[in-house]
């Protein structure tokens, strides 16, 4: 695994939780005269290479945007690519998850993926209940507008069903996210170029810091994430008030 040769961010001021949008594959691809399937396998590696690093460097969550509820409109051949991806991922990720001591969780519908696919989310969940450490968040068939209108509709069902009750505080409509119990990123990082969230954490990332970079998501190193902990370092945070 690749590291800096300076400057690692372990230690002080690490991000407690940090967001990327997985921007590029198809591009990173397309420059080589390759399929766009063929991106998405080198930046599967990709987030396995980051996900270990954040580890290790004392970041406690790293939630990354994998497949959107908008993706399904891209050609099917690409779509069943990234899902056999997914699906190598979570089976690799089965016979490591203790060894590596990565929990992992997936934000999204999951009942809009296949049934395999299901069936290891449902067993990623259950391995990582067992123990406590760094986890990683995987978002799939998944969208900020959707995930809010899903928490919405939670909260109004126990509110009808008498299991809530008093006002609706930030605090209480947070527990019916997908994101209940995590705190909110601190850094949101997009390679590739674009500078927009594209429905990502619309309600989580609302003080995150962002990061933006032209560094295509296949090609982002370690040396790339100690780059934009750098920025981040150095980014005055008031969350609306001064100092």
């Amino acid at each position: 695994m690749q590291t800096s040769t300076q400057n690692k961010p372990a230690g002080e001021n690490v991000p407690r939780h940090i967001a990327i949008i997985l921007d590029g594959n198809g591009r990173w691809a397309r420059k080589r005269g390759l399929p766009r399937t063929a991106g998405h396998a080198v930046g599967s590696e990709t987030f396995r290479k980051i996900a270990l690093y954040c580890r290790n460097i004392g970041v406690d969550y790293l939630t990354v945007y994998a497949f959107s509820t908008e993706n399904w409109k891209r050609p099917e051949e690409e779509v069943r690519t990234i899902m056999r991806l997914l699906n190598k991922y979570l089976r690799e990720a089965i016979d490591t998850m203790e060894r590596d001591r990565i929990k992992m969780r997936v934000f999204g519908d999951v009942s809009g993926l296949p049934e395999e696919l299901q069936d290891l989310v449902a067993e990623t969940n259950r391995i990582s209940e067992r123990y406590e450490g760094f986890q990683a968040n995987i978002c799939l068939n998944y969208g900020g507008r959707a995930e809010i209108v899903h928490a919405a509709e939670r909260y109004a069902a126990d509110l009808l069903e008498g299991k809530t009750e008093g006002p609706l505080t930030e605090e209480r409509f947070s527990s019916y996210l997908y994101s209940s119990g995590i705190p909110d990123p601190d850094l949101l990082i997009r390679p590739g170029g674009e500078q927009r969230i594209s429905n990502f954490l619309l309600w989580q990332c609302a003080y995150s810091e962002f990061y933006f970079t032209d560094v295509l998501w296949p090609d982002f190193s370690t040396d790339e994430l100690d780059k934009a902990i750098e920025v981040y370092r150095r980014r005055d945070r008031r969350y609306g008030g001064v100092k």
